[in-house]
């Protein structure tokens, strides 16, 4: 071999290996390895840790192209959830659930939207997991970022405040502890279907929890549910906002929402 072959051949038998490790580093980066199929609610899904979003700020006005759902004065702008009058409690600007009186809905229908909703947990808090201050944010009546007391409360990671239930769990638990505001910012994109039903393209909603992101931009995998995975149904391009009652008189105030579409 002569010297200048034997020159390249300790240069690739040094490079080859460098370049094969680089390459397996760069696909691994590019092409990460797929999150584990968690079981819905799981009990073993970790949990997101735990941030603090600073002190509880006041009511965040509207801004002028706002549609204001609940300005604290009355349920003007909701019925319930067959169409009859909203039975909630409303006093000192805010509105508050009461058990069994049925989940109330918004008079008018929504699609891609802005949507501003200030929420509290009881105080003092009673119960524990799903028992503690539940209750939900459902955009169309049929995807649900879940509201629940998570301030020193467990419970099953894709079940906690401000999850995509059933789906996603948030980044982080950004919670403040019960009986103090907490705000929820959503944008929410709605699920597109052709003629036929079929689905051309999944919702997508980013959630903010008290200025915090703890949804980024997630396509949902159908309506949210218990236990259950619903597949996608075409439906109309607007339909209501829905609040939960569950049982648990968590209190709501300074609603707004802007349309998008």
């Amino acid at each position: 071999m002569g010297k200048i072959a034997w020159v390249l051949f300790l240069c690739l038998a040094f490079v080859t290996p460098f370049t094969a490790g680089f390459q397996q580093n760069f696909e691994k980066q590019t092409n990460p390895e797929p999150e584990k199929k968690w079981k819905i609610h799981d009990p073993d899904r970790p949990l997101p840790p735990v941030v603090d979003p600073g002190p509880a700020g006041d009511p965040v006005p509207a801004p002028s192209d706002a549609i204001v759902l609940f300005d604290g004065s009355d349920l003007s702008q909701w019925t319930g959830s067959k169409g009859e009058s909203a039975r909630w409690k409303v006093e000192n600007g805010y509105m508050e659930v009461v058990k069994k009186t049925g989940s109330i809905r918004t008079v008018r229908g929504f699609g891609d939207c802005q949507l501003h909703i200030e929420w509290s947990a009881p105080l003092p808090a009673t119960g524990e997991g799903q028992g503690r201050g539940n209750s939900g944010v459902f955009l169309m009546e049929k995807y649900e970022v879940q509201v629940l007391d998570c301030y020193k409360n467990k419970t099953y990671a894709d079940g906690m405040t401000a999850a995509v239930y059933g789906q996603y769990p948030p980044l982080v638990n950004a919670c403040h502890p019960p009986g103090e505001w907490q705000t929820y910012d959503i944008i929410y994109r709605r699920p597109h279907f052709t003629e036929d039903g079929s689905l051309i393209r999944p919702a997508q909603m980013t959630v903010f929890h008290n200025g915090i992101l703890v949804q980024d931009n997630v396509e949902l995998m159908g309506p949210t549910a218990n236990k259950k995975r619903e597949p996608y149904k075409a439906h109309a391009d607007k339909l209501p906002l829905s609040l939960q009652d569950h049982g648990n008189p968590v209190r709501y105030r300074n609603i707004w929402i802007r349309e998008l579409e």
